[in-house]
């Protein structure tokens, strides 16, 4: 499989302003510098241990977006460098993230995750809890974190009007949040939705960033 073609396809059927997080994970270094040597320089991972060793390894200016579903005590391994955290499902999580961000002198950019599918092993936010959180005097109270957006996961179907419906209400949660909680932040802009089998849907219901992995590096390595 043509790693570098198969990115290249993809890149052409996405809007300039899409971002592509090019899912790396369980795949080895090799296959990364393929793509890396390409001219991509965004990569999400989805374990911390997995992220650390390969930040050590890799070119330092590869931006690293985490994710998976991010454990408060592994926080730690990651702040010094996670470019972005996709995950945000709490503020107990949002805490500790603001507290390494704080240890390691650094502004942590944030997503939080909203349970849009109707499959009950998707983590995320109702809207209810994430205003709640955004009013909370704790939140307010942050100064190490930086919350870009909001991220979903649809449901795993062929159903493609499920998808898209799943995909509007994410859309239609930033646009309530971006109205109530940031309409002033022009740093408040991205919806993380779409993964490679679902992106271009994603995108025409109004994706900044997809998460494309199988896509590009082939199926996972387990």
């Amino acid at each position: 499989m043509d790693i570098a073609k198969k990115i290249s396809e993809i890149k052409q059927t996405l809007p300039e302003e899409v971002k592509l997080v090019a899912v790396s994970k369980t795949k080895p270094n090799e296959d990364i510098l393929v793509v890396y040597h390409s001219g991509h320089r965004i990569f999400g991972e989805n374990k911390v241990q997995d992220l650390t060793k390969k930040y050590e390894e890799l070119p330092k200016d590869i931006e690293w977006h985490f994710i998976g579903h991010l454990q408060r005590n592994k926080v730690k391994y990651i702040a010094p460098f996670v470019y972005l955290i996709h995950g945000v499902d709490s503020v107990k999580l949002l805490k500790e993230i603001n507290k390494q961000g704080a240890r390691n002198k650094r502004i942590i950019s944030c997503l939080l995750q909203f349970h849009i599918a109707e499959e009950e092993t998707k983590f995320g936010l109702s809207v209810e809890e994430a205003k709640e959180l955004l009013s909370s005097k704790q939140y307010r109270a942050f100064e190490n974190i930086q919350i870009k957006g909001v991220m979903g996961m649809a449901t795993y179907t062929e159903n493609e009007e499920q998808v898209a419906k799943e995909f509007r209400m994410l859309k239609n949660i930033f646009n309530t949040l971006k109205n109530e909680y940031f309409s002033d932040s022009k740093d408040f802009c991205e919806i993380s939705m779409g993964m490679s089998d679902d992106y271009l849907l994603a995108v025409k219901e109004g994706s900044t960033m997809v998460r494309i992995g199988s896509k590009i590096f082939g199926a996972r390595n387990y």
